[in-house]
């Protein structure tokens, strides 16, 4: 089966599926576009996606399957700077649950982040039970303690957590957040974190337009990551898959006034 289809009434001939495609899948022909390695498509899309005169279908990304890109105005910068630096890691969270729907948006959004070559390959694990999220800070606090032992080398930030845990009762972990949200992949997929810091990068973009906050779970990634069996377990993840990336997520408890600066820009030009 022909990987492309072309609508030869339509096509103009403007060669733009050609220059967009990542690959060098497709060739101008005689009269219209036609796929020269057709083995190379990465099911990016571009090709029907870009065409100004709806010509050309590609099986592996369908005409009927894209979304028509509404004219929206266009995001001035101003507005552009402070969303994207109004982001902030959300520590302080309401105890309240986040409905399904809303969850689902937010893993929705993630899918569409950039991978590699378009290779995508992530899914998600969602904890929403309470007593299972609370059973994961204490098993992280008793990794955390059995790293401290191993001594000096052990991350600065461990005893700290350790002692507000044990002698205050906070969790410095997930933060009392009401969900976890973990990135999983095939074990042999090299590009699994990578694409996974991509797709939940999405999520956090997103989850402010949804009225929710998020923060990457770094200590608990750093368990999963070390292989600590007792965490892994609680997970259920299946064998053939790995988790990749883990990042809180519920309602604000408090809302930022102002933009935090960060380090002063440095730039070399070649």
């Amino acid at each position: 089966m022909a990987l492309i289809e072309v609508n030869t009434e339509e096509c103009i001939k403007c060669g733009i599926c050609i220059a967009a495609c990542p690959t060098g899948v497709l060739v101008m022909g005689e009269k219209v576009p036609e796929e020269l390695m057709a083995q190379n498509c990465i099911a990016c899309g571009h090709c029907v996606a870009i065409c100004p005169k709806r010509a050309i279908n590609n099986i592996k990304t369908p005409l009927e399957n894209q979304t028509e890109l509404k004219e929206l105005p266009p995001l001035d910068k101003e507005t552009a700077q402070q969303f994207l630096r109004s982001r902030r890691s959300i520590r302080c969270y309401k105890n309240t649950l986040v409905p399904q729907d809303k969850l689902l948006e937010l893993v929705e959004i993630a899918r569409f982040a950039p991978t590699a070559s378009n290779g995508q390959g992530i899914s998600y694990l969602i904890i929403n039970d309470k007593q299972l999220l609370k059973r994961v800070t204490e098993v992280v606090i008793e990794w955390m303690e059995a790293e401290v032992l191993k001594g000096p080398k052990t991350h600065w930030s461990l005893p700290l957590h350790i002692r507000a845990y044990r002698e205050q009762g906070l969790d410095n972990i997930l933060r009392d957040a009401p969900h976890l949200i973990l990135a999983m992949a095939q074990k042999d997929f090299v590009r699994g974190r990578e694409n996974s810091v991509f797709s939940l990068a999405y999520l956090e973009l997103f989850a402010p337009s949804l009225g929710l906050g998020s923060c990457w779970a770094g200590i608990v990634e750093m368990c999963i990551f070390a292989g600590y069996a007792p965490l892994l377990e609680l997970f259920n993840v299946p064998k053939d898959k790995a988790i990749t990336g883990a990042v809180m997520v519920g309602y604000p408890k408090y809302k930022f006034k102002r933009l935090v600066d960060r380090n002063p820009l440095e730039v070399h030009w070649l």
